[in-house]
């Protein structure tokens, strides 16, 4: 799966989401890649499907894994940093885009792990975790590292 979140200066672009998994929480945008698909071409077109943009500037700089306990799938995210895009971010049936400064990042409203690792992507820095949530979604157990390379 992938991850994009837009940071311009002191702002990052989050969307609330509308519907599906992760509906009512704040998030970066992206979602599963297509078989035949690379991973960077999936935030592509996740990102022009949600939000309306196109990322042109794109900078991997983690990846998790997530799974709960009562499931034996886990799932992969590459987390990437957009610093650039064309296209003016517009709401979709999916979600509704919101810029945020970075100091007032509403982690109240997003999935628990976001509040360890986005401090590490805010500072360009490199991560590699693994998060496993109960059935409500509460964080059982967190590994999360800064790494020198993806």
């Amino acid at each position: 799966m992938t991850l994009g979140i837009i940071q311009q200066q002191k702002k990052i672009l989050l969307g609330m989401k509308k519907r599906g998994f992760g509906m009512g929480r704040w998030n970066g945008f992206g979602g599963k890649v297509n078989e035949g698909e690379t991973i960077e071409g999936a935030l592509k077109r996740e990102m022009l499907e949600e939000c309306s943009i196109v990322p042109e500037d794109i900078v991997k700089l983690g990846v998790l894994n997530f799974s709960w306990n009562n499931k034996d799938d886990v799932c992969e995210v590459h987390i990437f940093k957009i610093n650039n895009f064309s296209g003016i971010p517009t709401e979709s049936e999916e979600m509704r885009p919101e810029w945020f400064d970075a100091k007032e990042i509403p982690f109240s409203q997003m999935w628990q792990d976001d509040i360890f690792w986005m401090p590490l992507f805010l500072e360009n820095r490199k991560f590699r975790g693994k998060f496993i949530f109960d059935d409500l979604d509460n964080i059982l157990e967190k590994e999360l590292s800064e790494v020198e390379s993806i």
